[in-house]
């Protein structure tokens, strides 16, 4: 039996259409159990980071970042739960874990309405 380069598996590649690539894709994910999702969001945020300063300015999505808790734990809490529909026990270990993004990729408008919330109930938050 002749040896397989990884010459012959590209140009096998090269070949499929994409709803065959697709197929295949989930084939090899099912036999070894792994995600081929990880290096596709790892080539994006390599693709984001090279906008630079344009990126900076034509920024439209923010998240909402819990800096810390302050004395109002459980007010803070029941704020976070409101906020994102967390569970009690998710929301309390979100508040335990600050810094911590509560709500990501949020217009401008809704980062702000978040912040004040959480500000209201004695946490400190940041706009990202």
């Amino acid at each position: 039996m002749a040896e397989i380069t990884k010459e012959d598996v590209v140009s096998f590649i090269e070949k499929m259409t994409v709803l065959e690539l697709s197929e295949f894709v989930k084939e090899l994910e099912e036999k070894f159990g792994v995600v081929a999702a990880a290096p596709v969001a790892v080539a994006a945020g390599a693709m984001a980071e090279g906008g630079g300063d344009a990126a900076d300015e034509e920024q439209t999505q923010f998240d909402v970042v819990l800096a810390s808790i302050g004395e109002k734990k459980i007010q803070v809490i029941k704020e976070v739960r409101a906020i994102t529909g967390l569970g009690l026990k998710e929301a309390k270990t979100l508040v335990e874990e600050a810094p911590k993004p509560v709500k990501e990729s949020v217009s401008k408008e809704e980062a702000e309405e978040l912040k004040g919330k959480l500000e209201a109930v004695g946490a400190t938050a940041e706009i990202k």
